[in-house]
């Protein structure tokens, strides 16, 4: 914590799971006063082995200045009519993904702050000097990451400590890019988890179908892996290392596997759509 930060009370929701478990190992090097609140015996056994309590949510809220919310998305909305109304007047809310602020399903007040908060995760192409850094993909461990940060509801001023609070969460940060609400989801669920996964997906398949017409495995694993850091660097950075007679394969391929108008899953109603299914998944 900086000079210029007061020590504040944070109530910290779904310590125990993956993204709760990086946030709660960050938090607890500040000074701040950190509620932690968990329902998930195996994830609670976890939290007391590290010789740290639990506070029930009754008690936790209206105590706090900030909430953090590292709950599953399909819960927050209905988590978020039982927290917001307890929370004190001028406290934060903060979201960790934007999909339900999007989808319109989160309590608000027009008394209290409402911030969304998303890791870019360590980048591909970032240089990495340790064995820790290089194994820490996801973030907040020991690789340094960019976050996207933006305002729901409320307060510039309550923002600006949000701002300084999720740089302490995801520790170590570089950028926090302020973006709108609308502009995250365009990121995730859209660029990511719509475009960019599938074609994860797609690519080990390829190499599942090559091992499955004869290629030996360790073969197919070595070439694959080093095509894929090859290409992404060429194409993720306008390289001239990719042959014409690839880009010619790269065209064909493109024909083949990807719809001409793929590009609608960026719009409104296609983003609106798969929210629904990730919100309430036993709906669909």
């Amino acid at each position: 914590m900086n000079r210029n930060q007061k020590k504040l009370t944070i109530t910290l929701m779904g310590a125990g799971g993956f993204a709760g478990s990086v946030i709660l190992n960050n938090l607890v090097k500040t000074d701040h006063n950190l509620l932690i609140c968990e329902i998930s015996p195996k994830a609670i056994e976890k939290i007391v082995q590290k010789r740290l309590s639990i506070t029930a949510m009754e008690e936790a809220v209206p105590e706090s200045d900030f909430i953090i919310m590292a709950v599953p998305d399909r819960l927050l909305g209905k988590i978020s009519h039982d927290v917001v109304p307890r929370m004190k007047s001028d406290s934060t809310f903060i979201l960790l993904d934007p999909a339900a602020a999007y989808a319109k399903e989160i309590a608000l007040r027009d008394d209290c702050t409402f911030v969304v908060i998303h890791p870019c995760h360590p980048s591909l192409f970032s240089e990495y000097t340790t064995k820790e850094e290089l194994s820490d993909k996801w973030g907040g461990v020991a690789a340094r990451q960019d976050l996207v940060i933006g305002l729901i509801h409320g307060t510039e001023k309550n923002f600006k400590i949000a701002e300084q609070l999720s740089r302490q969460m995801f520790s170590p940060v570089d950028k926090a890019h302020r973006v709108t609400v609308e502009q995250m989801v365009i990121l995730e669920p859209a660029m990511v988890e719509v475009v960019a996964h599938p074609a994860i997906f797609l690519m080990k398949e390829a190499m599942e179908e090559a091992i499955n017409r004869g290629v030996p495995e360790a073969v197919v694993r070595s070439f694959m892996l080093g095509h894929i850091n090859e290409a992404m660097w060429g194409i993720f950075n306008d390289d001239d290392t990719i042959s014409q007679a690839a880009f010619k394969a790269i065209d064909y391929g493109t024909e083949k596997i990807i719809k001409k108008d793929w590009k609608k899953v960026f719009d409104e109603k296609s983003i609106k759509e798969v929210l629904g299914i990730m919100l309430h998944p036993d709906e669909h």
